[in-house]
C-alpha cells in the first residue's frame, strides 16, 4: 500500500507521549506510532453497524414493493449506501421468516436476522447488547429514510451525546412522537400526544452509543419509557433529517 508523506504540528507534551508509545517492536518509529492511533481513533469514532426493529407483524410491509423494490432491501442499501458493514434485523418467528432471509441473502453488506421475542421495540433491541462496541444506528422496520446520513452521525458524534434522533416536521404530529427543543437538544419527547406544541416529530431513525442500554431498566417502549428518560437528563439531541421519508404500515 503507497503512503504519502504529509508535515504536521503536534503539541510538544503531545507528541512525547506519542514516542513514549515507540517500544521498538510492537511499534518501531514515531510515524509508525501516530498511524497506529489515528486509525485507532478513527475507528472508534465510526459507525459502522445498524439495526432494523421489525415486528414480525410487520414483515409483509418489509417484503413490500416500494418505488419497484422491497422495503426490507432498500433500507439495507441505504445504509451500505453511507458505509454500514453489519445490519442486525430483530424480529419474531412468522410464516415469512424464508421470505425475508431469502429477501436479503445477496446483500452487499453482512446482514443478521436475530429472532427475539419481545414485549416492545426496546426490549427487543437489547437483542443486540453486546455484539456492538461503538456507536450504532436504530431505524423501525416499518419506515424508509433517505437522506445524508453522513451527516447524522457527524452530529451525533460531535455533540457527545447518548442519542441522536432524526426529525422532521409534519402537519398533523398527533400521529407521531413529537419532540420539544431547546436549540439541538430535545428537552421533552411525547408519544402521540392528543394536544401538542410544535409539527417537530420522530422520523423513526436513532444513533445511539452504547451506553444507552444502562439506561434501559425495564423499558418495553424506546418511545414511551426510554426517549422520554433521556430527554430528562438532556442527552437527546435532534437532527432534521429533511429527507424522503416514508411510513409503509
Amino acid at each position: 500500500m503507497s503512503k504519502a508523506k504529509i508535515a504536521i504540528s503536534v503539541d510538544n507534551s503531545l507528541l512525547k507521549l506519542v514516542d513514549s508509545k515507540v517500544d521498538g517492536s510492537v511499534i518501531r518509529s514515531r510515524s509508525q506510532a501516530i498511524e497506529y492511533f489515528l486509525k485507532k481513533g478513527l475507528q472508534e469514532q465510526s459507525v459502522s453497524a445498524a439495526v432494523i426493529l421489525l415486528k414480525g407483524e410487520h414483515q409483509k410491509f418489509a417484503l413490500k414493493n416500494v418505488n419497484g423494490e422491497s422495503l426490507i432491501k432498500q433500507q439495507i442499501e441505504f445504509f451500505s449506501k453511507f458505509g454500514i458493514k453489519t445490519v442486525y434485523i430483530v424480529t419474531q418467528h412468522t410464516k415469512n421468516m424464508n421470505l425475508l432471509l431469502n429477501e436479503v441473502s445477496d446483500a452487499k453488506i453482512n446482514v443478521e436476522i436475530i429472532e427475539k421475542q419481545a414485549k416492545g421495540n426496546a426490549d427487543a433491541l437489547k437483542a443486540v447488547k453486546g455484539k456492538i462496541d461503538n456507536s450504532f444506528i436504530v431505524m423501525s422496520g416499518d419506515t424508509y429514510n433517505n437522506f445524508d446520513l453522513l451527516k447524522m452521525i457527524k452530529k451525533h458524534t460531535e455533540s457527545d451525546n447518548i442519542a441522536t434522533m432524526g426529525l422532521m416536521t409534519r402537519e398533523k404530529a398527533s400521529s407521531y412522537g413529537i419532540a420539544i427543543l431547546d436549540g439541538d437538544l430535545i428537552v421533552d419527547f411525547q408519544e402521540k400526544p392528543k394536544h401538542y406544541s410544535t409539527n417537530i416529530v420522530n422520523a423513526g431513525i436513532y444513533i445511539f452509543k452504547p451506553e444507552v442500554f444502562e439506561l434501559f431498566g425495564a423499558a418495553s417502549s424506546l418511545e414511551k419509557d426510554l426517549f422520554p428518560k433521556i430527554a430528562k437528563i438532556k442527552q437527546l439531541v435532534g437532527f432534521f433529517t429533511y429527507g424522503e421519508y416514508v411510513h409503509v404500515v
